[in-house]
């Protein structure tokens, strides 16, 4: 018998590629999401537009359905996500409450939620040189205001329901998602489309805006990799969170280089320290998730780029805004 499966924020950046992936596997997939996805149609069996903040639109989501992938959510990149601690925190904590409630009520089997690295406290990513971040270092908490908070509410909701209902419940913490057909422009794309937006409309030797002083650190996972990581997490038999990122970590100035280095453009920063830049350091400790499943993202930085620059370079000559 064909698994029946939703994707929840299927119009999304990784909703949209996970729908495509669980399609290539042979199940039957729903969509659904406030909008479509922005650049190609999604290859779903059955595309709901539908705001989940309503919960009857989530009893209808769920219906008939085994598996929940759930990852609607209000965000953006660090502008985005520190801007609107209001509005993200209710709109998320409405979704997130109404698909979980809905699938308990429609006899889902399985439930993945997608949570993030914001759940992590702010006290441990002062200094840009820091230590990987495993799992339990999430309590005692302090998370990123909003969206952050949301997320680690979550996380613990899933765990009562499983404990109280026995859903199936599965939680993977992304450390910031990258690759083609992500938002690359208008307030809510993260620093690495946002600088590919940025060098391909730049000329050899102009500068470009970098925010904070660079030195801030991160790690980024290519989309094949997040893909691949909430399969295999949704699949595993582990309830708990599990980190799902790199443990390859650069400096914002260090991810400029690359990017102008694949454009084949030499790139002067410059840096704006009046813009939000999030926490000086956030790199992902893989100890836990090589031991649950044996596997990690092992996509370079570098080679997940190449296609992200050259799909964002495209898309902005399309539009008539590269020669």
């Amino acid at each position: 018998m064909t698994v029946r499966v939703l994707v929840t924020g299927a119009g999304g950046f990784i909703g949209h590629h996970l729908v495509k992936y669980l399609k290539a596997r042979g199940y039957w997939v729903r969509g659904v999401d406030i909008k479509p996805p922005e650049f190609e149609p999604s290859p779903a069996d059955e595309f709901l537009l539908l705001d989940l903040r309503d919960f009857q639109n989530a009893l209808r989501s769920t219906v008939g359905i085994d598996h929940v992938y759930h990852l609607a959510a209000d965000m953006g990149g660090i502008g985005y996500i520190t801007q609107y601690h209001a509005s993200i925190a209710r709109n998320n904590t409405y979704i997130n409450l109404n698909i979980l409630e809905a699938s308990r009520i429609n006899d889902v089997h399985r439930f993945f939620f997608s949570s993030s690295a914001c759940v992590y406290p702010q006290y441990l990513q002062k200094d840009p040189n820091i230590t990987g971040l495993k799992e339990s270092d999430a309590w005692p908490a302090e998370p990123e205001e909003g969206y952050g908070l949301e997320k680690l509410f979550m996380e613990k909701m899933c765990e009562y329901y499983r404990e109280q209902y026995g859903l199936e419940t599965r939680v993977a913490r992304f450390h910031n998602v990258y690759g083609p057909l992500g938002t690359y422009e208008g307030g809510r794309e993260k620093a690495p489309a946002a600088l590919c937006r940025k060098i391909a409309l730049a000329r050899d030797g102009d500068e470009i805006e970098v925010w904070g002083d660079g030195n801030q650190t991160r790690s980024f996972m290519y989309i094949d990799d997040a893909l691949e990581g909430i399969y295999r997490i949704m699949h595993s038999d582990y309830p708990h969170p599990l980190n799902l990122g790199t443990e390859e970590m650069v400096t914002i100035n260090e991810l400029v280089d690359i990017i102008a280095e694949i454009a084949g453009k030499r790139i002067r920063k410059r840096h704006d320290l009046s813009k939000p830049q999030g926490v000086r350091g956030r790199n992902s400790d893989n100890t836990l998730i090589r031991k649950v499943l044996g596997w990690e993202p092992s996509t370079p930085l570098r080679e997940g780029l190449v296609p992200t620059y050259r799909w964002i370079e495209s898309e902005l000559r399309k539009r008539g805004l590269l020669t």
